[in-house]
């Protein structure tokens, strides 16, 4: 009899046939049993369901009524899903043999053990790591979220330097691995946040309830990127400020907040201006249009969002200082030249 725990990975789809035809068949490759394979559709308007019928009937598909975004369309898919873990995957993602096994094994050695992510490498360069998470996700003491081998725009070549399993921040979106009681006994994603950020949260939550967020870097993964938003997308900037905001306030305790919001907000203003005055007028505004939305959230729409249940757990994967400061002003563009290797 397999002993193994069960497993789904869901893939959340938005006509993203292109996806499905490159990358899923290396999904389906994937040697771990027992797991499911799901295509949660959240409302697409191109053929790719039609594709996923003709091409895999053996794949399973949840079919949502509307495009709900990354986090309320992942909540109301895992709603229809049992199983002992999630998986879930973004649609541009291109996983290697062996893939799954490292990190069950690493998550069942150790219950406290929520969220974990593998190594994830660009697609583009295969030597490279990915902006969406890398090698592990941190946050510094300003809320400002970077990666093992990636800070900012900066991502770092891949030569072993984090092959460690190391206890993290957050754990990508990109390939997420989660426990399912855990993940619905936190509440799922905020689904105000409808993209970005939302695994940030998550993984904040997890921990502030006793969790512990992991990477595994023996499991590696490729991802393509920007599949949906593309890097300078004005959406994607206005969802990525708007939704940082909101977390830190959820997030934070009033001590902090009640400072350190005011601080990024004016932090938020000099990159709006600087961005601006180099010609990207359409950054301006998409800065401008987040602190006004979040001003919108904090005054009317704070009950419709999933705030944290506890707040006493061990924080990890955060860096004390202010990382625009190292990176910008001391030039410091490297994860280990920022976190000193005892803080690793």
């Amino acid at each position: 009899m397999n002993t193994e725990p069960t497993l789904a990975i869901v893939i959340l789809n938005w006509n993203g046939k292109a996806h499905l035809e490159r990358f899923l068949p290396s999904v389906l490759a994937s040697t771990y049993s027992p797991k499911r394979i799901i295509v949660a559709d959240n409302g697409s308007t191109d053929d790719s369901m039609e594709w996923l019928v003709s091409a895999y009937p053996t794949v399973e598909r949840i079919l949502l009524e509307s495009n709900f975004g990354f986090a309320k369309g992942y909540n109301k898919a895992l709603k229809k899903v049992e199983a002992d873990y999630y998986v879930l995957l973004n649609s541009d993602v291109e996983v290697q043999p062996g893939w799954i096994e490292p990190v069950i094994k690493l998550m069942e050695s150790d219950q406290s053990i929520a969220a974990c992510q593998p190594k994830i490498l660009s697609c583009q360069d295969r030597q490279s790591f990915d902006y969406a998470g890398a090698a592990g996700g941190w946050i510094d003491a300003y809320g400002y979220p970077f990666a093992k081998g990636r800070v900012f725009d900066t991502r770092e070549t891949d030569h072993g330097q984090y092959d460690q399993p190391s206890p993290v921040f957050w754990a990508s979106g990109a390939a997420l691995f989660i426990r399912s009681h855990i993940f619905h006994e936190m509440g799922g994603f905020d689904g105000f946040f409808f993209a970005h950020m939302e695994e940030i949260d998550l993984c904040w939550r997890f921990q502030l309830a006793g969790y512990q967020v992991f990477s595994c870097p023996q499991s590696v993964v490729y991802h393509l990127g920007g599949g949906t938003l593309p890097h300078g997308n004005t959406l994607k900037t206005f969802l990525n400020f708007r939704n940082n905001l909101v977390m830190l306030y959820k997030n934070w305790p009033w001590r902090v907040k009640f400072w350190k919001i005011p601080f990024r907000v004016f932090l938020d203003a000099v990159s709006a201006w600087k961005g601006l005055l180099s010609g990207q007028p359409g950054y301006f505004r998409a800065v401008l249009r987040a602190h006004f939305a979040f001003l919108q959230w904090v005054c009317f729409k704070k009950k419709t969002s999933v705030f944290p249940q506890k707040t006493k757990g061990t924080l990890q994967g955060v860096y004390p200082g202010n990382l625009v400061w190292q990176y910008f002003i001391r030039k410091k563009r490297v994860f280990a030249e920022i976190v000193s290797k005892s803080a690793e």
